[in-house]
């Protein structure tokens, strides 16, 4: 939750060296994670766990903390897709790039997603019922019998999978193994070019940017698709032998269920180390803003320490002051 909310905070200061139309998909890639990580995470499964009898149980609550979380991880999988989308545009497809990848696209798409997930996840409301009644308040949440008996609510089910991780996950793989082999042909024509013309001693800044596209989009997708695998494999063996749930703790077959839950929570805390690993300026604002407090005080000690030399509470009062103000300027 902290890496996500540093990395909301440092990319929308964009100083990071990316475009306006990346920073606004890996900005909205945070805030999905971040909300997976507080409805998911920690209202429904550790509020759920460890507080069974607070307020997260009323079924009102239960409900719309489902859709949240519901919504929050449809968010997150399609925004890395729109986001993967746009790079393969962008790399691969010159006379499509400038109409499609700016900012006003961008927010289009978003917000298209959005609205496409929100009304996708009001289908819970009509997925859970109260599971018990306490003096005219309804508690917990249980599926409706009618969900796993119903022909409409098999269909809905089935387009649901497809829609999540199904359709993302081949999309994501399709956009990855087009972008790469379009990278090394024209890499390999871009070097026959230059050797031509006996420029190779120089830097070729076209293909220095696009190899630093690259490993940003492989490196995001890339852990996607490998932390989602376990999810996405355990989903295809369930709707084949028509086994979703597990009774027995030690069965193989649900432990590699809940480890590809846990892989899949996982993934929504691993962008931001890789904007670490990956752009060196979003390492540079992350080591500013770390350092800025210890900074921060230590100019404020060195000024104190000057006006008690001067033996006057007024210049160390000034000072204070003035130190205080000129940090308020860079912030």
């Amino acid at each position: 939750k902290f890496m996500n909310l540093v990395a909301i905070v440092i990319l929308s200061r964009r100083k990071c060296g990316l475009s306006r139309c990346i920073t606004l998909y890996l900005l909205a890639m945070a805030v999905g994670d971040l909300m997976v990580v507080i409805f998911d995470v920690i209202f429904y499964r550790i509020g759920y766990l460890y507080f069974p009898g607070s307020f997260l149980n009323l079924t009102t609550v239960c409900r719309a903390n489902i859709f949240l979380l519901t919504v929050s991880t449809e968010c997150s999988v399609w925004f890395t897709v729109a986001f993967t989308f746009d790079r393969f545009v962008a790399i691969c497809r010159q006379k499509l790039r400038k109409r499609y990848c700016s900012e006003k696209t961008a927010t289009r798409v978003l917000g298209a997603l959005l609205i496409v997930n929100c009304l996708k996840g009001t289908a819970t409301h009509f997925v859970f019922r109260a599971q018990y009644e306490i003096n005219g308040v309804s508690w917990g949440c249980v599926l409706n019998p009618s969900f796993g008996s119903s022909l409409g609510w098999k269909v809905c089910t089935f387009i649901f999978y497809i829609w999540n991780p199904s359709l993302p996950f081949l999309l994501i793989l399709l956009c990855n193994a087009l972008t790469v082999r379009y990278i090394l042909a024209a890499s390999l024509v871009r070097k026959r070019l230059r050797n031509q013309v006996n420029a190779a001693q120089s830097k070729d800044t076209e293909l220095e940017s696009r190899k630093k596209s690259v490993i940003l989009l492989l490196t995001v997708s890339g852990s996607f698709i490998l932390l989602w695998m376990t999810y996405f494999v355990n989903g295809i063996y369930g709707r084949i032998t028509v086994k979703y749930y597990y009774t027995s703790l030690e069965d193989p077959l649900f432990i590699a269920q809940q480890v590809g839950i846990m892989l899949q929570l996982l993934s929504c805390g691993t962008n931001t180390c890789i904007y670490v690993v990956s752009q060196r300026k979003f390492r540079e604002e992350l080591k500013r803003g770390v350092t800025f407090p210890l900074t921060l005080f230590l100019k404020m000690l060195n000024k104190g320490s000057r006006c008690r030399d001067k033996n006057s509470n007024l210049c160390l009062f000034q000072c204070q002051t003035l130190t205080l103000s000129s940090a308020s300027r860079k912030l």
